[in-house]
């Protein structure tokens, strides 16, 4: 077996171990792509890399290195790195390598993310834009009703949602987790508008494309851009910032932490006290500019 396949039989077999663990498709994916990237580059800088035991700390850091230098962000390096520790643990439990060149590196400093989200008048105007495409308006209702996150949105089946009850269930993360969200009315009645209009197929995903198959992840990030620039909106903005809207008109509006967690699906109800404190601190200067006047 040749160096290169000898590579790619351990990343076969680490991906198979994910897939052992139900790591979620993202996960995999990411991975996967993660530890090529690494692979690659320390294979092309470093000629002497015949085997897993060649590689050093050095082309570790020499690759966290060749990220900055591209610009990319610490929280993309931070997640690229956390891929590559896991690889070579799993190598290590298997006994390829003895330990791991990744043992001492620092995780690179996670800027903290800008959370960009719409006003009202913004997302009113991003959905008008969608008004006469049933299906790309109900997917832009969801995102701003549910707060659902882009992956877990194409995979949504049919049997995820019960109109009836007004319940939509979501599954992610590791071992599937379900979660349930209580859909309001507008995102009933766009939902019932897509599916009176969805065309007979046999899959079971809820959004299809024009071919007839489920949506992916980069087609409906598309579809969010093309109707941001629809709407005239100049601000940066993602699929993500969409469910950052839903978060943040909750908190404003009362919702608590522990119940944007059960929501959001957040692992730690942390994560979801920033919208709390951001809405607070947001109200607060607020007050300060009225009673300045």
């Amino acid at each position: 077996m040749n160096n290169k396949n000898l590579f790619e039989h351990h990343v076969s077999e680490f991906i198979k171990e994910l897939q052992g663990k139900n790591s979620s498709t993202y996960t995999i994916t990411a991975y996967t792509t993660d530890i090529h990237q690494f692979l690659t580059c320390v294979k092309n800088n470093n000629l002497a890399v015949q085997a897993p035991t060649d590689i050093t700390k050095q082309d570790v850091t020499d690759f966290l290195s060749f990220l900055s230098q591209q610009g990319r962000s610490g929280v993309t390096r931070a997640r690229k790195l956390a891929a590559i520790k896991e690889f070579f643990q799993f190598l290590m439990n298997n006994r390829v390598i003895t330990k791991s060149p990744c043992e001492t590196v620092s995780m690179p400093k996670r800027e903290r993310k800008q959370r960009n989200y719409l006003r009202p008048d913004e997302y009113g105007t991003l959905l008008s834009c969608a008004g006469s495409h049933p299906r790309d308006f109900a997917i832009l209702q969801l995102f701003l009703q549910t707060g659902i996150r882009v992956g877990e949105l194409v995979q949504l089946k049919l049997t995820d949602i019960d109109l009836k009850e007004g319940v939509l269930k979501i599954s992610s993360g590791k071992g599937k987790k379900q979660r349930e969200i209580d859909l309001e009315k507008k995102a009933i009645n766009a939902l019932k508008n897509y599916l009176s209009t969805r065309q007979e197929t046999g899959s079971n995903h809820l959004f299809l494309s024009y071919q007839g198959s489920g949506m992916s992840d980069r087609a409906v990030k598309k579809l969010v851009e093309k109707y941001k620039k629809q709407a005239g909106i100049t601000k940066q903005f993602s699929c993500h910032s969409l469910r950052h809207t839903f978060a943040s008109y909750k908190a404003e509006h009362g919702v608590s932490a522990f119940q944007l967690q059960q929501w959001l699906g957040h692992a730690s109800v942390t994560t979801s006290q920033i919208y709390v404190h951001m809405t607070r601190n947001q109200n607060s200067q607020k007050v300060m500019q009225e009673t300045s006047l």
